[in-house]
């Protein structure tokens, strides 16, 4: 009967493990940012895309397709500014993320944030570098041909383009398979 329980003991062991091991090797993206990268304003400038079509699950699909285990988080707020970002950055990019894509968007020049984007995006970077994170910066305006009816949100096709551009950089960050 030892034996037995033995065995199973060992059996139940190696299964954790074989969990343990599946989470640990699960890839954390943050996609940190406003509105574009929630996928939608509020407001007057509302428009914008549901978050499944956001680039940052669109991201998510296209790296899954290619087999990499990824989870890429939006951690996009509409409207939000870059002062915002930084005073979020520790609840929004929780402990074990690889990677952080970065859209600081356009909001600190509408809303005359304090120090505005030449400061902290900087400031940004640097903290999460120390954090041992890598950082992309998310290019919009590589999708500026498909901005939607309100003139400033992207369209699902736009958020796709991001998410496609993006999807090298990415790859290039969190390595190969």
């Amino acid at each position: 009967m030892r034996a037995v329980h033995s065995i199973l003991d060992a059996l139940l062991l190696t299964c954790i493990l074989h969990v343990v091991d599946a989470e640990a090797a699960s890839i954390n993206i943050v996609a940190l940012g406003a509105s574009q990268t929630a996928g939608r304003g509020n407001g007057r400038h509302s428009g914008g895309v549901s978050p499944e079509q956001a680039f940052p699950a669109q991201l998510q699909s296209m790296l899954r397709a290619r087999g990499y285990d990824a989870q890429v988080t939006n951690a996009g707020v509409a409207g939000d500014t870059t002062d915002g970002m930084l005073a979020r950055l520790d609840s929004s990019v929780p402990a074990g993320t690889k990677l952080v894509i970065l859209q600081p968007g356009t909001n600190d020049g509408k809303h005359g944030a304090s120090a505005g984007a030449s400061v902290n995006v900087p400031q940004i970077i640097q903290k999460l570098k120390a954090r041992g994170i890598k950082v992309i910066i998310a290019n919009m305006r590589s999708a500026a041909a498909d901005v939607g009816p309100d003139g400033q949100h992207l369209t699902a096709h736009g958020q796709a383009v991001v998410a496609e551009r993006l999807l090298a950089q990415v790859i290039g960050a969190i390595g190969r398979r």
